[in-house]
């Protein structure tokens, strides 16, 4: 828990999958809102450690934790022991194709709050490699007007036509075609020799065309903001919100 010094925890609650659900939230910042989605195995220190270089950027960054241990340095130990609980989580859509994950309702739901109290022309999401393509699906709701996509991995590659899924539904994707041609664009950030991101980013590019901004890190990195940190990434990150949030 010492990772979280500083943070404020809450709890937020909404419909998930028709069933009313709560998670923990951490908090920190003033300025406009941002909230970062982590990834697996869970709530880790260097997701903390990117969310406060969000806080000391001027950002009110919200953590909100969905699953798996929390504050702890990254360990594929851990990731093979939160595996199997997220893969039968009714919260989290793993493998099927044109399906929007069921906790993006959640999401949006936190994103309306967080706009309502800071304020601005809306709030910034980011997700990352497992929730990757949450953040996409938040743009849905007009208060996410800043999403990034760091390295999406789901639905998981291994079986036909899930490499180029947007992990989002025919409606949702009607939406955020919609909102790109009205001026909402998609930051999109991976290493470009990453194969877990499979054809993502060119499904990305063919459904909202010049909006999906499209950053390839040379390397074979995965974690483009936290275990395998870029400046690159990170510099992007800022100045997309910077531009869109302020």
């Amino acid at each position: 828990m010492d990772a979280l010094d500083g943070w404020t925890r809450s709890e937020h609650t909404d419909d998930v999958a028709g069933v009313r659900t709560t998670h923990p939230v951490w908090r920190r910042g003033t300025g406009p809102g941002v909230v970062v989605i982590h990834e697996l195995p869970g709530l880790s220190a260097g997701v903390i450690r990117f969310g406060e270089e969000l806080v000391a950027a001027g950002y009110t960054v919200l953590l909100p934790h969905l699953f798996g241990p929390l504050g702890r340095e990254f360990s594929n130990v851990d990731v093979a022991r939160v595996f199997p609980r997220v893969c039968i989580s009714r919260e989290l859509t793993k493998l099927a194709r044109g399906v929007t994950t069921p906790v993006a309702g959640w999401l949006r739901s936190l994103a309306r709050d967080l706009h309502a109290e800071v304020g601005g022309p809306g709030v910034g999401a980011l997700g990352m490699c497992f929730t990757g393509g949450f953040a996409l699906a938040m743009m849905v709701d007009d208060s996410t007007v800043a999403p990034v996509v760091c390295q999406p991995s789901v639905p998981f590659i291994g079986l036909p036509g899930r490499a180029a899924d947007l992990n989002l539904s025919p409606a949702d994707a009607d939406v955020v075609r919609r909102r790109a041609a009205d001026g909402c664009s998609v930051l999109g950030i991976r290493y470009a020799s990453d194969p877990l991101v499979g054809a993502r980013f060119d499904s990305l590019a063919s459904l909202i065309g010049d909006a999906f901004l499209r950053v390839e890190i040379e390397g074979s990195g995965h974690a483009t903001v936290t275990e395998h940190r870029s400046q690159v990434a990170v510099d992007a990150v800022l100045e997309f919100f910077g531009e869109r949030l302020h």
